[in-house]
């Protein structure tokens, strides 16, 4: 996550922006899935208003303005805020024609949606993410796209790599020590709006583009997935056993040195520096890379399994087509699986540790070692079943475990169980420590727990808003109500999806799209390509397929840290009229906290749009 420090003084300029509201009237809004709805799922929009609001009259009309559909306003959901006591429910499911709709109550008219078939809705979606990575690209192979990208971080061809310093918060507090060992780091994505990258959040990426290529392939998503794969062959040294964590620094020491967070430029500024060692940008240009393990020595359990889960799953797709590459890539999985440190020890995922706070690992290893698993079967390769039965002692540990989440980059579970069941179904599968229905069990009781958590929320959502990181867990549970249905051929949580998607899209307190380019969404995004080549109007030159976090704790913005100097200010305030007492949305190019797209956010919304579209 992008976090600086620098003078208050900056905030003078937007703090009526960032300043709560107090709205002097109510005027009822309607929220829609401003993409849309499929013919056959359930609908729902929602009536924003007060208690007098109640028993209201809608009408639906078509892009003619023809009434196709009324009706009155359901109990009410609950309530928002002081201004919106009351939010309605509006039963659109018998709306099952094709077409371009509006909702009307008295003088509210909704934005325009869509119904259409799944496939026509979420495809172009699911493709625009795609667009997100491109745009993300770092080395010499970049995509120019509407950002004009070029070229960036040429220096990480041969990169130095060094200890691992001592940090207080983010700063760091240690020397910056060489190991006189260099590796080429040039290639893969940046990790959100900042130029860091990670084998954490690259690995996960990478596992839901693969997943993602299964359910909806097309030709970019298996360039861009690839594109990660070889980023991930560079991280991981097979003659010294040695995987590489991470490339570059967020803050310096405060004093002699800065890092990526404390500098706002685009990319390819880094290269036409000239620093020499011991220069305050010596490590923009010369950016130092940590190893998460000496040579040969264990290796972080979530690290490995996730790169595990990465190279298997590629072996996957390979198994058919390319043999010799499907077994290297299974023999990479194989050689750090082997090295998972599961003795116990501090989880290892970036540095800081705080950046990313991963602390469980069983979810990972489980699916690590399922898709090593399908992977050895598709290849004849005899230790499959080994590797299901890793994966099944794995999967038994994490369900008895008091460590649950639900899918997002912190819990891979949901993944390891569907695919954990294929596993089981195939012919001459071993027992395992774990059933089939132990698996899609556990899978309904993450459904169940979030189902529990909308019964409470106005608008239907799932995952606790308040606690950050709503969009990427949204489209987690998205993920995982579908992969349960697929698996399960049980239609409980069908609904439960849908509301899950309509609020990403649009269907929530503030009317804002968390997907860059669909409905109405972030204008000043917090991406440092986005805010300095491209448009912050919404229109035009915009990181298309992002996805941001959206709305979040409102304690997060009792202090906002202003950005270093060169970045191009923007601001929205409209949205404060929305906001309750606990949950904020800021549309403002200094809320990272809302307005930041990252890759793991995007890979999330990458898989949960594809198995939409595929149906």
């Amino acid at each position: 996550m992008h976090v600086v420090t620098a003078a208050i003084a900056a905030l003078t300029a937007v703090a009526s922006a960032l300043s709560p509201a107090v709205p002097a009237a109510t005027t009822a809004q309607i929220r829609v899935d401003q993409v849309g709805y499929v013919t056959g799922e359930a609908k729902a929009a929602y009536l924003m208003g007060t208690t007098a609001n109640a028993g209201a009259a809608f009408t639906v009309v078509d892009a003619a303005g023809k009434s196709v559909l009324t009706g009155k306003v359901g109990a009410s959901t609950g309530k928002w805020s002081t201004a919106y006591s009351a939010v309605y429910p509006i039963n659109l499911t018998a709306l099952k024609t094709k077409g371009t709709y509006q909702i009307k109550v008295g003088g509210t008219t909704s934005p325009t949606f869509k119904v259409d078939s799944a496939n026509a809705l979420f495809s172009p979606l699911a493709d625009d993410t795609v667009t997100f990575f491109q745009m993300q690209r770092d080395g010499q192979d970049v995509i120019p796209g509407t950002m004009d990208r070029k070229p960036s971080h040429l220096t990480d061809k041969t990169a130095s790599v060094y200890e691992i310093p001592t940090f207080n918060d983010e700063t760091i507090t240690s020397n910056m020590t060489g190991t006189g060992v260099t590796v080429d780091a040039s290639g893969g994505w940046f990790d959100a709006g900042d130029f860091l990258k990670f084998t954490a959040t690259t690995s996960y990426t990478v596992s839901n583009l693969l997943l993602s290529q299964r359910a909806h392939p097309t030709a970019a998503l298996g360039a861009e997935a690839q594109f990660g794969l070889d980023y991930l062959n560079k991280m991981w040294d097979p003659r010294t056993g040695v995987l590489y964590a991470q490339v570059g620094i967020g803050v310096g020491d405060g004093k002699d040195f800065v890092g990526d967070h404390e500098v706002w430029r685009l990319p390819e500024a880094d290269d036409a520096l000239n620093p020499k060692p011991g220069d305050r940008d010596y490590f923009i240009k010369y950016r130092p890379v940590f190893a998460a393990n000496k040579p040969g020595a264990k290796i972080s359990p979530n690290l490995a399994g996730r790169m595990a889960a990465s190279f298997a799953l590629a072996a996957q797709n390979l198994a058919t087509t390319d043999k010799a590459k499907a077994r290297q890539y299974l023999s990479s999985a194989a050689a750090i699986y082997a090295l998972a440190d599961t003795a116990g020890g501090s989880v290892v995922s970036v540095f800081p540790h705080e950046y990313y706070p991963e602390s469980s690992y069983l979810d990972d290893l489980e699916l690590g070692a399922t898709e090593m698993s399908l992977a050895a079967k598709a290849l004849g390769d005899n230790r499959a079943n080994g590797w299901a039965t890793d994966a099944g002692k794995y999967a038994k540990a994490y369900i008895a475990s008091g460590n649950h989440d639900s899918l997002n980059l912190y819990d891979t579970s949901a993944l390891g169980h569907a695919d954990l069941v294929k596993l089981l179904r195939q012919n001459n599968s071993p027992k395992l420590a774990v059933t089939e229905a132990q698996l899609t069990g556990d899978l309904a009781r993450q459904l169940k727990a979030a189902a529990a958590e909308a019964a409470k929320s106005p608008f239907r959502t799932g995952a606790p808003i308040v606690d950050g990181d709503g969009a990427t867990h949204t489209f987690g549970l998205m993920t995982t109500a579908l992969l349960y249905g697929q698996l399960t051929g049980k239609h409980d949580y069908d609904a439960f999806a849908t509301q899950q998607r309509d609020y990403i899209l649009g269907s929530n307190a503030w009317g804002i799209s968390m997907l860059i380019g669909s409905g109405n969404f972030p204008k000043c995004v917090h991406n440092q390509v986005a805010n300095l080549a491209g448009s912050l109007t919404g229109s035009g030159r915009i990181a298309v397929g992002g996805v941001a976090n959206g709305p979040i704790d409102a304690h997060q913005f009792d202090t906002i840290d202003p950005l270093p100097d060169g970045y191009r200010a923007c601001s929205d305030p409209s949205y404060k009229t929305y906001d309750n007492t606990s949950i904020r949305y800021l549309d403002n190019i200094l809320t990272w906290a809302t307005n930041e797209p990252a890759d793991d956010y995007t890979s999330t919304g990458t898989l949960a749009l594809s198995l939409a579209a595929a149906g």
